[in-house]
């Protein structure tokens, strides 16, 4: 990769809201690239099943939230059946959680995801990416490819990852997830502020 390519690809990184925030996420490295259809075929049916509930979910319960009434009552049925089947999903995927190749990540958003690892991997390597944010019902599958390496102080390197392959639906799953996390910190911050200030 050229420094060229890499400032690029850096750019195309910062392009799409990005979060610091402490996730699971398992890496193995891919022998190489695959084309976008290849990779929608290989991606595990739970991850599939995880992406059209949370697809779901936005498009079809949000809007009836609003109805009151005895439609409210359905609208909450409706909600505690899809409680159940987050659940379900959330089960299964943890089977795809592999101890062997799980890492931390230290940031997300939709142009893709930075980690810390003992493993070390070089600039332009293909990486296998199962990203789970299981507190808030998100689990996606996605490729990408390693743009920036650095040392860290505990003898280990920072990644940063660039999706190269992932479905729009997670990507925008992604997003929404990131700026969902950053609205409840920032409302914590909020809180713990006026309550400093009525203490003080």
């Amino acid at each position: 990769m050229t420094p060229q390519e890499q400032q690029e690809k850096l750019e195309q990184f910062t392009e799409f809201f990005t979060i610091a925030y402490e996730y699971s996420v398992n890496v193995e490295k891919l022998s190489h690239s695959i084309d976008p259809i290849r990779f929608e075929n290989s991606i595990p049916l739970p991850f599939k099943l995880a992406s059209d509930n949370a697809t779901i979910d936005q498009k079809a319960l949000r809007p009836l939230k609003n109805l009151a009434g005895s439609a409210g009552q359905l609208v909450s049925y409706l909600q505690q059946q899809a409680n159940k089947i987050d659940l379900l999903v959330q089960y299964i995927l943890s089977q795809h959680d592999d101890d062997n190749s799980r890492v931390e990540g230290t940031h997300i958003g939709g142009g893709g995801l930075s980690f810390k690892s003992t493993d070390d991997f070089s600039l332009s390597d293909n990486l296998i990416t199962k990203i789970f944010l299981a507190e808030h019902n998100c689990a996606v599958y996605c490729h990408g490819e390693v743009i920036e390496k650095e040392s860290t102080d505990d003898n280990a390197w920072s990644y940063k990852v660039i999706f190269t392959n992932i479905r729009e639906d997670d990507r925008e799953i992604l997003v929404k997830t990131s700026l969902h996390i950053q609205s409840k910190e920032l409302q914590l911050l909020a809180q713990q502020r006026n309550e400093k200030a009525k203490s003080s």
